[in-house]
Parts: structure tokens; sequence; C-alpha cells
């Protein structure tokens, strides 16, 4: 894979990208310019989706000044689709890779109806291990919907298989 090399451990976000390859992740949203959009593992909110770049990278200054603006760009259009579908009031990026070094970033959907004490708070205040577990057949027509309109904004490439196709049961 270009841009990863024997030396880089082998991280969540690059097995997720071999999986999203493979047709192994039901999560996988689209296949974009960068990377891959694919809903998060737990969706604390309707549509938290994260953006994997493919080929993995240790952090955004990895790469170079095009791939980067590319990378944003990608981040920035998965927010507006999430933005158009869902509803969304706005929406959060966040880029860390601190427990991980792998580039990744998360596109957070926030709602109005989302509780009181949340509402305005960092994602990361919300009871992760409580929220729902990703469901493909949950997610399917916002999935549907999100891959429509990224289409429509032009910045999706052709996806070998169908998200989970190739899952093992």
């Amino acid at each position: 894979m270009k841009n990863e090399t024997a030396d880089e451990p082998l991280t969540a976000i690059h097995t997720q990208v071999i999986a999203a390859r493979e047709g192994r992740d039901p999560r996988v949203i689209a296949r974009l310019f960068t990377g891959w959009a694919v809903f998060g593992e737990r969706q604390f909110v309707r549509g938290y989706a994260l953006l994997l770049p493919d080929p993995v990278v240790p952090n955004l200054n990895s790469l170079g000044a095009r791939e980067r603006i590319a990378f944003l760009s990608d981040m920035s259009r998965l927010g507006d689709a999430l933005l158009k579908v869902t509803g969304a009031a706005r929406i959060n990026y966040a880029i860390f890779g601190n427990q991980d070094p792998a580039l990744h970033a998360h596109v957070i959907p926030r709602y109005t109806d989302e509780p009181e004490a949340l509402r305005s708070e960092q994602p990361w205040a919300y009871d992760w291990a409580a929220a729902p577990a990703f469901e493909r057949t949950v997610c399917q027509e916002l999935a549907d919907g999100v891959l429509r309109e990224l289409t429509r904004l032009g910045v999706t490439k052709p996806m070998r298989f169908n998200p989970g196709a190739n899952a093992e049961a």
C-alpha cells in the first residue's frame, strides 16, 4: 500500500480499511477519493461517521499539501451529506490520533433534540458504551441517502463490493 511501510504498526484503522477494501465491513457508506466513509461502531448520535484514509497514514501532517486538502475536502463533503440527509443542526469534526497512530476523522451530526445536558458538550461526554451498536439494517436508509448525496456531490469512487457483502457470518 502506498505510504504504508512494514515498520508502521497495524492499527485498528488499518484493519478497518482492509475490511472496507475487501467488502467485509458493513459500516461502509461510500468510497471517497481519499478513503472510506464509514459509520461509527457506536451510534451515540444518529449518523456518527468517520473518514478513514486509504492508504492509511500516521497523521494529517504525513500527507502532502494536495493530499491534505483532498482529505479535508472529503471530510467536509461527508459532513455536507450527513447534514442534508439527517437534518442535523450542525456537524462536529475531530481528528486526534492519540491512541492509534493512524489518521482518521470523526464526522458527528449534532441535533437540537439531543439531551439538554449534552447538546452543547463535546461528543465524548456521551456514554459511548451505552450507545446503540451499529446495525446495517437499522442504518440502511440513512446509508443509502448519504451515498446518494455524496454521489451527487461528485466525491465517490466505485466500490468493488457492497458494504459487508464478504462479511464472515
